[in-house]
């Protein structure tokens, strides 16, 4: 939330992006995952559907338009691969 010049709370832009992740088997991946990408400056929120064997789906919100190179190493970093969009 943002407090404007005349002292009235207002909400934050908020963007959601969606990114396919491989590799993923397990809620114990999920969780990993997760909190790297909630590591990242500006994440807000963040969801995944865990695909078993094929392409998970990681929903982020943020505050801010996050570069693919910045998601890309917070999934690699939690030992996934990020899809290529």
């Amino acid at each position: 939330m943002n407090v404007n010049d005349e002292g009235i709370t207002t909400m934050s832009e908020q963007l959601t992006n969606t990114y396919g992740i491989t590799g993923m088997t397990c809620g114990h991946c999920v969780m990993s995952v997760n909190e790297e990408l909630a590591a990242v400056p500006g994440v807000m929120d963040v969801t995944i559907d865990l695909n078993v064997g094929g392409v998970s789906t990681a929903r982020v919100t943020s505050t801010r338009d996050l570069p693919q190179e910045e998601v890309s190493a917070a999934v690699e970093e939690a030992g996934y691969t990020l899809v290529a969009s």
